[in-house]
């Protein structure tokens, strides 16, 4: 586990993005965080670091975002309004779990299945009104 402290938007912006730029094709990661704890900033700083120059946005009522133009596609799913596994299937986003580019995964606690080889999760933690600690567990797995 890594752990980082953002002092501001850009320090978790900055985090976001040198992390972005050590991920392979194929990685899924997950953010886990309350409301307001920054996940769709971590994600706007991830895309930079791919290269996307796509305005970013919370996909929480399309459920998903494709951001394309960076060195691979980067798929940013919002699970917030899924209550279970049998929505996350029927909404088809299963298949960005095996993803030609990176999938990242906004409330990634709602999904209780399987979990991707290469998964990454990362947790967002509120410390103040301009702090938080980020941490970046690896799940990888030969």
């Amino acid at each position: 586990m890594v752990t980082h402290i953002s002092h501001s938007v850009a320090e978790t912006e900055a985090v976001a993005e040198s992390f972005a730029k050590t991920l392979p094709d194929g990685c899924v990661v997950g953010l886990r965080g309350d409301l307001g704890a920054g996940k769709t900033q971590f994600v706007r700083g991830f895309a930079r670091g791919l290269g996307a120059t796509e305005r970013v946005h919370s996909p929480t009522f399309a459920l998903l975002n494709i951001y394309a133009s960076g060195r691979m596609p980067l798929f940013h799913i919002d699970l917030y309004r899924l209550d279970s596994d049998e929505q996350i299937m029927s909404a088809g986003l299963i298949e960005y779990f095996e993803p030609q580019g990176i999938t990242i995964v906004e409330w990634i606690d709602r999904w209780h299945g399987w979990l991707p080889r290469g998964f990454r999760r990362v947790e967002i933690e509120v410390l103040s009104e301009t702090e938080r600690r980020i941490s970046i567990h690896d799940h990888t797995r030969a």
